[in-house]
């Protein structure tokens, strides 16, 4: 087997058109994503890009400075893997502190802020099309990188 494949379904259609791909890549098989490649694409805050996709869920990466918004998401859990750095999520009933490699899964329905005094680095894990403020109307445009 060649880098950067495996025996899964392709999970990311957008590689096929703009690269990052170690290896051949054939129609039925999986791109190898790194996610510090990635991360390395983009400056804002607060912007989580789309690096795959699978089983209806999007995979992305995001970088964070500064304080969110307090927001909850009705219908679905929230996923938060730090790659770098320290990030605290404010609960109404206390605050949760992650640093790289710390994994945090906020319960659906629960109000929540992430707050990073410096930059964070972050993996979420999502279904696709959850809006990451928790409403439609002022969340982000989710971009595939």
């Amino acid at each position: 087997m060649v880098a950067g494949e495996s025996d899964n379904i392709c999970l990311f259609d957008a590689l096929h058109q703009g690269g990052g791909l170690r290896g051949s890549l054939r129609e039925d098989k999986v791109a190898v994503v790194n996610l510090e490649t990635r991360l390395a694409k983009f400056s804002d805050h607060w912007a989580p890009k789309i690096v795959a996709r699978f089983n209806g869920h999007d995979v992305m990466v995001v970088k964070l400075q500064g304080e969110f918004v307090w927001h909850s998401h009705a219908d679905t859990d929230d996923f938060f893997l730090v790659l770098k750095g320290n990030l605290t999520i404010q609960l109404r009933d206390g605050d949760v502190h992650l640093g790289s490699g710390d994994l945090y899964i906020v319960p659906k329905g629960v109000e929540h802020r992430p707050v990073a005094a410096e930059e964070v680095h972050l993996l979420l894990l999502e279904p696709t099309g959850t809006p990451n403020t928790g409403d439609p109307a002022t969340a982000a445009v989710k971009e595939s990188i």
